[in-house]
Parts: C-alpha cells; structure tokens; sequence
C-alpha cells in the first residue's frame, strides 16, 4: 500500500518539527561564533564565506550567534579555512563534556 505525504503527516504529527533550542545551545552558538569571528581575524567575511562555500550571510548568523545549530559540514569547512582544529571547535560548544585532546 503507497502512502501520501498527507497520511504520512497524519501518522506522525511531530514529523519533522524542531523544538526550540535550549539556553545552553544558545550560548554554545554564541561561544562558536565569537570564536569564529576572531578566528576569522582581518579577512573579510564574505572571503571567508566564499572560501568556505558558505553565504556571506551564513557567516555573519553564526559569527553573531543567530545560526546556534549550524550543520557539521559548515563547521567543518569554517574550520579548515580558518585553520582551526576542530577538536577546539567542539571544547568550544561543549564544554561540560570535557573533551580531550586527540591527535
């Protein structure tokens, strides 16, 4: 039996909803996007943005702690252009795991 997206929505109201982000993940965003910023130094956000095949805009949400959640591959691609371990990255947005460093 095929399913409709409609019947699919009705078997699973939630679907794909996000909740709302904590204060902690809140501040993990800003935390990331401080760090960026100053990462990013003197070069221009748009250079960096290109760099990273990101949108200048995209830069400036999470430089400014507006985008808290961005995708691994972003923060990953930010991170190779600044040349930042991203082992610093994740100390930066959880710092109550105590993370270690590996390498």
């Amino acid at each position: 039996m095929e399913r409709s997206v409609f019947s699919y929505q009705l078997a699973y109201p939630a679907g794909m909803v996000r909740p709302p982000l904590t204060p902690q993940q809140l501040a993990a965003g800003r935390r990331l996007g401080a760090y960026l910023r100053q990462a990013r130094g003197g070069r221009a956000p748009a250079e960096v943005a290109h760099a990273a095949s990101i949108s200048a805009e995209t830069l400036r949400k999470i430089e400014t702690g507006r985008l808290a959640t961005p995708a691994f591959t972003t923060v990953a691609a930010l991170a190779a252009v600044l040349d930042v371990p991203l082992d610093d990255l994740a100390r930066i947005c959880l710092p109550a795991l105590n993370l270690r460093q590996t390498g």
